[in-house]
């Protein structure tokens, strides 16, 4: 098997891209210090069955690599000396317009970091790009084990989980002010928007906590004695996004019971507006029925008791309005 392209520097890479076949170019590589990064976006089962020839995998790791969906969890093969983990982190996808669980595919070993994800995940990209350019930021990472490396990336991924929390936190604010505005009925579909967004994170979130706690206990024997507690960090950014989502969970519920209470006082007061004005032409259409009727009365077909008439309705409406005021139903 051809031996597969290593990225040595910036410049390396593009010579690399205009001489090596299409399928070995996708398979984006760093060394130093006898320690290799591999990095591929989304591999082919011909891309995943040259790495697992190259490195010893197993068989089902690769069929877990190639499944459309797995579950984050994480293997040891202690004996073959190496771990493969699965996580999952948020982005958003175009296609459905909403945040979807991007999975990240990791095999470590003592002298290696392969990074699979099934979609291009920005920080992971981003770190390796930097490590091909700057030789001084490849040997500090790489000479600190292929667990500290590991520690890197996984850093970087949830820092970005943040920023889109935050703006979660923002759709929030701005969906209150517009509660508290009077646009009640113009947020609804809002805030079924966000809640459906703080439901996705939830979802890819859940089962992450525990299985980054397994990967926390694992790991440690690929790290420096000094390095052991960098996981902690990981596990604890999990954790705060968790509890930020608890938050925003019942933030978001409580405004939508406070918008669905709005709209139902808006609508209660529309009805009580309209059951008064029922209530006041129920006398009248009486006073104009009993008048009405082809039958002679004292003043009939006069001028006078026509104005007598028009009166004694003027003098219902008022004193009606009035004892609805006094009632304070109006």
């Amino acid at each position: 098997m051809p031996s597969l392209p290593r990225i040595r520097s910036a410049r390396g890479s593009r010579n690399l891209a205009a001489t090596e076949p299409s399928e070995q170019r996708r398979i984006a590589e760093l060394e130093f210090g006898g320690l290799t990064w591999i990095h591929l976006d989304a591999p082919t089962p011909e891309e995943a069955e040259a790495l697992a020839e190259r490195f010893g995998w197993h068989a089902l790791d690769v069929e877990d690599v190639l499944s459309k969906r797995q579950r984050p969890k994480v293997d040891d093969y202690v004996d073959d000396g190496y771990l493969f983990a699965v996580l999952h982190f948020p982005v958003y996808d175009k296609s459905i317009g909403r945040l979807n669980a991007a999975e990240l595919d990791v095999f470590l070993g003592p002298d290696y970091l392969v990074t699979l994800p099934t979609v291009e995940l920005l920080p992971v990209t981003r770190l390796f790009r930097r490590c091909a350019e700057d030789p001084e930021l490849r040997e500090s990472l790489f000479t600190k084990g292929s667990g500290r490396l590991l520690y890197e990336v996984l850093d970087d991924l949830f820092d970005y989980c943040f920023p889109i929390l935050d703006k979660i936190g923002h759709k929030l604010d701005v969906i209150e002010d517009d509660v508290f505005e009077g646009r009640s009925a113009e947020v609804v579909r809002d805030i079924s928007n966000v809640k459906q967004e703080i439901i996705s994170y939830r979802k890819i979130i859940k089962p992450e906590r525990p299985t980054l706690r397994v990967l926390e206990g694992h790991v440690e024997r690929f790290l420096p004695e000094e390095l052991e507690l960098y996981f902690d960090d990981i596990v604890d950014a999990a954790e705060r996004i968790w509890d930020l989502l608890d938050n925003y969970k019942e933030v978001v519920e409580a405004l939508e019971d406070t918008n669905e209470a709005v709209i139902s006082h808006q609508q209660n007061r529309i009805l009580q507006i309209l059951t008064v004005f029922s209530v006041v032409l129920l006398p009248l259409t009486l006073i104009s029925g009993i008048f009405g009727m082809n039958v002679t009365f004292p003043g009939y077909a006069t001028h006078t008791a026509f104005w007598i008439i028009v009166g004694g309705m003027i003098v219902t409406i008022v004193g009606m309005l009035g004892f609805f005021r006094w009632k304070r139903w109006l």
